[in-house]
């Protein structure tokens, strides 16, 4: 009888295969970035919750580091590859290269160059970038009663998140109600808070006038208020605007600084791309563009967003 419960249980453990925990490759342009690394404490819970593994890599913004991580987690034969791209305009090369080894590979946040083409078992997780510009100026645009002149913070360049931002300024500020308002300078401050408060002091030491500024993030809105207040330039009337609704533009805007911010869901976009992560390495269909959509922030429907991000 012993030895017929014995075999019943070894031919029960032989039936049912060790549960493989699914492990995911995660490589981020930034781990110092205060969005990014939102986005990446997202990825980690999500997969976490979900009985995955998460190996998260630090690319420090350097194209080269970020093809050599990925080279890695292919060789290592990870079930699945998250990107966020250093430069946008490199992901035909990780495409193939990640497609080529037969995994799955989500972008998160920025996107990919190859959008239009990528193939099957691909996928991008973000936001719509022609929403958050465009929501963001038509506020400030609101705010100055359709005229006036505005200064631009761009992100960095090589960055398709940066570009459509900026092309969204533009676009709203072509409209009829908001055709008054000029820009009179725009400069890359690489989304960092240090480059704007930088660009911005050199605008206030030149005699720039403005009644506006219209950063594509909120570290270079944040920086764009520092620099005001350093200058003595700073009034509660002041208009700076960002994007991506982080805990510190938060804050700025609970004190009667910052006046508009874009809320871009940094935890959904994490959890979206390891969800899309584990659906594509079982086979199950994935829309080519999971969109986690962009919401206006302001001082009226501020509490609503406090400690989302």
């Amino acid at each position: 009888m012993k030895k017929m419960l014995m075999a019943a249980a070894i031919a029960s453990t032989l039936a049912t295969p060790m549960a493989h925990a699914q492990k995911i490759g995660v490589t981020m342009a930034a781990f110092d970035d205060t969005f990014l690394t939102i986005l990446r404490n997202g990825i980690n819970d999500s997969a976490k919750k979900a009985g995955a593994s998460a190996q998260l890599e630090d690319a420090g913004n350097d194209v080269g580091k970020q093809l050599s991580q990925i080279q890695n987690m292919i060789a290592q034969k990870f079930d699945a590859i998250i990107v966020n791209p250093v430069d946008t305009d490199v992901t035909p090369k990780i495409t193939k290269m990640v497609t080529d080894a037969k995994i799955p590979l989500i972008y998160v946040n920025r996107k990919p160059a190859d959008f239009a083409k990528l193939p099957a078992g691909v996928a991008f997780v973000a936001s719509d970038e022609k929403v958050s510009g465009t929501l963001q100026t038509q506020h400030i645009c609101k705010m100055l009663g359709g005229k006036g002149t505005v200064l631009v913070l761009m992100g960095e360049l090589s960055n398709e998140a940066a570009r459509t931002r900026t092309q969204d300024i533009e676009d709203v500020l072509k409209t009829k109600e908001c055709s008054g308002i000029k820009i009179a300078d725009k400069r890359e401050g690489k989304w960092s808070r240090t480059a704007a408060q930088d660009i911005t002091t050199n605008w206030l030491s030149s005699g720039t006038k403005f009644d506006a500024i219209i950063a594509n993030n909120d570290e270079m809105a944040l920086g764009a208020i520092n620099a005001l207040k350093a200058s003595k330039k700073w009034t509660p009337q002041s208009i700076v605007g960002g994007i991506d609704a982080t805990p510190d533009a938060l804050a700025s805007m609970k004190a009667g600084e910052l006046k508009v911010t874009v809320f871009q869901n940094a935890a959904g976009q994490g959890s979206g791309s390891v969800d899309a992560a584990l659906k594509l390495i079982k086979k199950q269909p994935v829309e080519r563009f999971v969109n986690v959509p962009f919401e206006l922030v302001t001082p009226e429907n501020l509490s609503k967003y406090s400690g989302k991000n």
